[in-house]
């Protein structure tokens, strides 16, 4: 009976899936040119994201330090952000599913720019530590990821969000260059004005040039009913054939590469011994890489191999990676390492994402 159930369940998601493609491809709300224009303005904000985020991480240390925070103090600040973004990301991509991609783009812009707006004002550890907590929605890139999704057909999705990459390597070379500049030009609080203007203007992007609704009506009426915060809908997702697996290895993959990231700029500041505009540089260089390798590697790569191979690959080239950075001395080491670093973070994040959203249903994609 159950294998009747799995396979039942397999001919619905198929023809729910030819549907949907269907759909975008023939009559959708949607003409070609109008969803390829939103997905040219999802990645643009999704690049203005990451630059003004960058910009803030590249200069936070040398805030947090002439503030009085020790070492072990901004690692407890990072932590707390982390944890915002990992608790906050589940709520964000439900209220995407119920609420459309555009207003979730939106509240990721705006809590951007409270997030700026406090970090202008924090002359205090306490003010610091307090403007982490709109962190819990700032997430420009799922949300990008969630227009590109809602307007791609299955075959066009991996290639569509295999350029976020390539957005990615934009933001770390602009925000690092700019936030070491400008603080070191005009002041450690010039790069929180700047990003709290930009985060504005990116609000105001959201807002014209993203529609209210980006996926097809039929997916949005099966999402008005569930609970945002449902525990239940992460156990059904999870159900699905193959989700549970790749969600896992994607966890436990990407989480001490994403400690790493969170902790790099304290690690430049202390371990390498690095000022503020040769961290920029440095983290440019990490940008340099992975639009080089988004744009000439991952995109070839996944033309001629299946992504269950990719993600193999992905896997083991971290593996190496950990145990490069255990034994690394010297920024040289680093950037020897990055090569590997980027080439397996670019390809794991297109992969896993690729095959998680073609796993679900679209209606829950978010």
């Amino acid at each position: 009976v159950s294998t009747m159930n799995a396979k039942t369940s397999s001919r619905s998601e198929e023809e729910a899936s030819g549907m949907r493609n269907e759909t975008l491809g023939e009559s959708g709300c949607l003409g070609e040119a109008k969803r390829g224009h939103v997905i040219r303005v999802a990645y643009v904000i999704a690049a203005l994201d990451l630059t003004f985020l960058f910009m803030q991480m590249g200069v936070m240390p040398y805030l947090a330090k002439s503030l009085g925070l020790d070492s072990v103090g901004f690692g407890y600040l990072q932590t707390i952000f982390g944890v915002l973004q990992l608790a906050g990301g589940y709520i964000f991509g439900r209220f995407a599913d119920q609420f459309g991609a555009r207003a979730a783009l939106i509240l990721s812009c705006v809590s951007g720019s409270v997030f700026f707006l406090l970090m202008s004002l924090s002359t205090s550890i306490p003010l610091l530590f307090l403007s982490r907590l709109p962190g819990v929605f700032m997430h420009g890139i799922p949300g990008a990821q969630k227009v590109i999704t809602d307007m791609t057909t299955s075959s066009q999705r991996a290639g569509a969000l295999g350029k976020l990459g390539f957005c990615f390597g934009v933001g770390i070379i602009a925000g690092s260059v700019l936030g070491g500049v400008l603080s070191t030009k005009f002041g450690i609080y010039v790069p929180m004005y700047v990003g709290l203007v930009g985060s504005l203007i990116n609000t105001l992007i959201a807002m014209v040039c993203i529609p209210s609704q980006t996926k097809p009506e039929s997916d949005h009426h099966m999402t008005e009913n569930s609970d945002l915060f449902s525990i239940r809908e992460i156990l059904r997702l999870m159900k699905f054939p193959g989700v549970m697996e790749v969600f896992i290895v994607k966890v436990f993959a990407g989480l001490p590469i994403g400690l790493f990231m969170i902790m790099f700029s304290i690690i430049s500041m202390d371990f390498f011994g690095l000022e503020a505009v040769e961290s920029g540089y440095l983290m440019s260089y990490i940008g340099v890489l992975q639009m080089v390798v988004q744009g000439l590697v991952v995109g070839k790569l996944s033309s001629h191999c299946t992504e269950m191979t990719l993600l193999r690959l992905s896997v083991f080239v971290f593996a190496g990676v950990g145990l490069g950075m255990a034994l690394m001395r010297t920024v040289w080491h680093y950037c020897v390492i990055a090569v590997p670093l980027v080439f397996a973070f670019s390809m794991l994040a297109t992969i896993t994402d690729s095959i998680l959203t073609k796993a679900v249903p679209s209606s829950d994609t978010g």
